[in-house]
């Protein structure tokens, strides 16, 4: 054979080789499942409104479930041109009522068709670890199935394939996924936790559309799937988070009012009671649409964000009974559309007066609805047509992540409940005394069985909860304190989330030396999302051991008195790590909005930061270092200059009385200086 034909069979021979080891790769189609997927493996899977078909009779449907409920809720949601569920709380809990078919399987794929956008990374924009609990308790894994990296975040339908191992619990060596052991324990049947079989951990705000468990292999390698294909270009967020119009002034700060289609308007003058008339607008009909100019809060393509609407408008008597309030909003740039809740609208009270209220909603693009080639938030709703006038009108954006204005309420003046000032700031629980003033003991079951005793030392011993400690069994630690508000002292639970001051008297037991406790998990609402909320382990506070009732103070923030596992109404559900007694427990809630300035009314449990001290010269060339008695937590500290090095003390007495005083003895070496630190 000569040279030319045995290269060209040989080239031949190399390209049908490569065509038949040639494996698809990404980024895959969001209509139809993976080319890489393998039809002749096991799969089980779950798609949002059944969007999906099965390869093959290995492939089964109608087993899985999104689970919602609790903290790991979910709402519908519509964007990038599908429907799809939103994680509202922080997990998400897939439970296959076939989970038996894992048992033997040493790993398991998990593919996801996930929307690209913050959801999919951390709270920074950081890529996260995407852990999946498995197991029943109390033998549970939290194996890691990979990251997602930043290219995912192209606001796209993404296909994304985790693989995770299949490991064996100790207790009995069979798999955590695919059975349950004899000591499992809690809401069991589906081979998981609270329900479920796999759970996503800490993924809020997570948009997925498809969730499906394989064999190794059934959906291909992850190097294959996970590719993401390119995201638009789109301008960063301007330095600009509120914009708005005040008819009344004649103020326009980058808002204009449309008057098109079904939004049309009326102005008109003399509007409201006498005293404060006023220039204002009121709808035709249903509808009232703002735009916002210039993309002065950024473009229609920018990510969606928390959206707070301000609203000045006229409280009509003869609208008594009447509601409106934000309604329709863009999900997406690309026509999805959301909507708020109807139970959020404002309810006419017939005041006679000009009202001022905000609304928060949460997830919003700047594409609007029907304001192109505007921006615009969230389109306004008015129940059978109520021409309520409005005198002013702001929307602002809460940024996020690395910008400027991150963190901040665009418009804290306006609030959600214009009633909040009239409402209380001050409940208490004290067993000592036997006051009960709007705070109590709550439901004492499940695990959070307290108990009430005496306790303290021998000349001041008080009635006292705490919880009843671990009792053997693993279903129940019996680790909280939950205590239950009382008669609304502290305002509805409709009220937006409130900045929350907590005073705890302990009794700081000799026999817990290093126990601790803290306010661990509540309510939340912040940024208009709804969810719970979980307190740092730093913020607990470790008991000495003096023997003495001491008083712990918190702060927290955005507070919702929904409550954890309490009702009618709650705050934070308490953790102790031992059988730690509680004497008294104070709530204030400290509203910066209000005329008292944000008056925090348990301010005197608050730690000393500042503490002044004194020091005169008595008989015998000796100093006299005197300060209050209550000061905890400090040390004194001595040094030759202000700005020299510090030394702490060793001679601070240990006495009791009405201040603490120690006495210097005056060196040759000259003038001493004194401070008490942290």
């Amino acid at each position: 054979m000569n040279t030319s034909i045995r290269t060209r069979l040989l080239l031949a021979f190399l390209l049908s080789s490569a065509m038949v080891h040639a494996q698809p790769k990404g980024p895959f189609a969001p209509e139809s499942w993976p080319a890489s997927a393998d039809k002749t493996k096991v799969v089980h899977f779950v798609s949002v409104k059944d969007a999906f078909d099965p390869l093959s009779d290995k492939w089964v449907e109608g087993n899985m479930t999104l689970l919602s409920g609790g903290d790991q809720a979910t709402n519908p949601i519509k964007i990038g041109g599908f429907d799809g569920i939103k994680v509202s709380g922080n997990y998400l809990n897939t439970a296959d009522t076939d989970f038996a078919e894992w048992a033997d399987d040493e790993e398991i794929d998990i593919l996801v068709q996930a929307y690209g956008d913050g959801g999919l990374f951390q709270a920074n924009g950081n890529p996260r670890n995407f852990n999946f609990l498995i197991g029943t308790l109390p033998e549970l894994a939290a194996p890691s199935g990979g990251q997602v990296p930043i290219e995912g975040r192209n606001k796209q339908w993404n296909w994304i394939l985790f693989r995770i191992p299949n490991s064996e619990r100790p207790s009995d060596g069979s798999r955590r996924v695919g059975s349950i052991a004899a000591n499992s324990v809690g809401g069991i049947g589906a081979g998981g936790v609270n329900g479920g079989t796999i759970r996503m951990e800490g993924v809020p705000n997570l948009i997925v559309r498809v969730v499906a468990f394989g064999e190794k292999g059934a959906f291909g390698e992850p190097d294959q799937v996970n590719v993401f294909a390119g995201s638009e270009t789109c301008p960063p967020e301007p330095v600009a988070n509120l914009a708005g119009i005040d008819v009344a002034k004649n103020l326009v700060n980058h808002v204009q009012i449309l008057n098109l289609g079904d939004q049309q308007v009326t102005f008109a003058d003399g509007i409201g009671p006498v005293g404060d008339k006023r220039r204002a607008v009121r709808p035709n009909g249903a509808y009232m649409n703002f735009g916002v100019t210039d993309q002065y809060l950024g473009a229609a393509c920018v990510d969606a964000r928390s959206m707070k609407l301000c609203i000045e408008f006229y409280d009509d008597p003869a609208l008594a009974g009447k509601q409106f309030g934000p309604e329709a909003y863009a999900t997406d740039n690309k026509g999805g559309v959301g909507f708020v809740a109807p139970d959020r609208r404002h309810v006419l009270a017939g005041s006679g007066k000009w009202v001022r209220r905000s609304w928060v909603v949460p997830d919003v693009s700047l594409f609007g609805v029907n304001t192109a080639p505007l921006t615009a938030g969230p389109r306004v709703f008015f129940e059978d047509n109520a021409p309520v006038f409005i005198s002013a009108f702001e929307l602002g954006i809460f940024r996020i992540g690395t910008h400027a204005l991150a963190g901040l309420d665009p418009n804290p003046a306006c609030v959600e409940d214009p009633g909040a000032c009239a409402y209380g700031n001050f409940a208490e629980m004290d067993l000592a005394t036997g006051k009960l003033d709007g705070l109590a003991p709550g439901s004492s079951g499940g695990d959070q069985e307290m108990i009430q005793a005496e306790a303290g030392p021998a000349n001041d011993r008080r009635l006292a909860i705490r919880p009843a400690g671990d009792d053997g069994s693993p279903q129940f630690l019996h680790r909280y304190i939950n205590l239950a508000i009382t008669d609304e002292k502290l305002g509805p639970s409709s009220q937006p989330g409130v900045k929350l001051a907590i005073c705890a008297t302990y009794y700081d037991d000799p026999e817990l030396i290093g126990a601790s406790f803290r306010p661990e998990v509540y309510i939340t609402d912040k940024g208009g999302k709804t969810g719970f909320g979980f307190t740092p382990g730093t913020i607990a506070v470790a008991l000495e051991g003096t023997g003495k009732w001491r008083n712990a103070y918190f702060e927290l923030d955005d507070v919702k008195f929904s409550g954890v596992n309490q009702g009618p109404q709650a705050a934070a559900r308490f953790f102790a790590s031992g059988k730690i007694f509680f004497s008294r427990m104070a709530y204030g809630v400290i509203r910066p909005f209000c005329p008292d300035g944000g008056l925090n009314p348990i301010a005197d449990c608050k730690p000393k930061t500042d503490v002044r001290i004194s020091a005169r010269t008595v008989a015998g060339g000796s100093i006299r270092i005197s300060w209050p008695s209550d000061v905890e937590g400090f040390v004194l500290e001595e040094s030759d200059s202000v700005n020299g090095a510090w030394t702490t003390s060793a001679q601070i007495p240990a006495t009791e009385g009405a201040e603490l005083v120690v006495t210097f003895k005056a060196g040759a070496g000259g003038a001493k200086f004194y401070r008490l630190k942290k």
